[in-house]
């Protein structure tokens, strides 16, 4: 089958954003196509039919963003940190299936997540920034790993102002934290509690420090 049939399909998904920073809805999706990721603005899907692609299809009320998407991967051009974009829809881009856990994953799974990957995101967020970019919204959903180095994904909020420290606040916690759980599985329920005291707390004076160690008596460990 040729990406342009599979296009149609794709052409038939039918999307409903949210508000609340809520995940779009899917009200359509046509057979043999698989959802691999839903957002707040869209949904990544792939066929088996050319699984070296995947479209990310975005939410009528999310165009616009769609268009912010393609500047950044036109800017971004081709770079062994990111994801390839090969076109865009009226409402989709075109973009190569990346695979491999996501960090988050790994954590849950207790894939060792190796230094590389830290050093390969910094590299990536140099070069987005050489590109004339800003690099932000970077987190463990964000980031995958394939053959013990890092592939970003989503870049959907390069062409925004502003540092969220998001990316820098998870390398200070592998640095403290990550060495007390390295190898472990982490129950989805714990990240996520992790993850919404987080976004309760965080502000200029954060520390990660004084974050991680609340966490560290639940998880029964001993800090050094």
């Amino acid at each position: 089958m040729s990406i342009g049939l599979i296009e149609q399909q794709i052409n038939q998904i039918q999307l409903q954003a949210n508000q609340g920073n809520q995940l779009v809805t899917v009200q359509n999706l046509p057979e043999n196509v698989q959802i691999v990721g839903i957002g707040t603005d869209a949904v990544v899907v792939k066929s088996d039919l050319l699984p070296q692609y995947a479209w990310k299809v975005f939410a009528p009320q999310r165009i616009e963003k769609k268009n912010m998407e393609y500047e950044v991967y036109r800017r971004l051009g081709a770079s062994p940190f990111f994801a390839t974009c090969y076109s865009q829809g009226e409402n989709f881009l075109c973009l190569s299936y990346e695979e491999g856990p996501t960090l988050y994953q790994c954590l849950e799974e207790g894939i060792v997540i190796p230094r590389q990957v830290i050093m390969d995101v910094e590299h990536a967020r140099r070069y987005a920034r050489s590109r004339g970019l800003n690099p932000r919204d970077i987190h463990l959903k964000n980031v995958l790993l394939q053959n013990g180095r890092a592939k970003l994904i989503d870049v959907s909020e390069y062409l925004k102002p502003g540092n969220d420290r998001r990316w820098q606040y998870l390398v200070e916690g592998y640095e403290h934290f990550y060495p007390l759980i390295r190898g472990k599985k982490i129950p989805t329920w714990m990240i996520e509690m992790v993850k919404n005291a987080y976004y309760s707390q965080v502000s200029e004076q954060f520390s990660v420090v004084d974050f991680c160690q609340r966490f560290i008596q639940l998880l029964g460990l001993k800090s050094k």
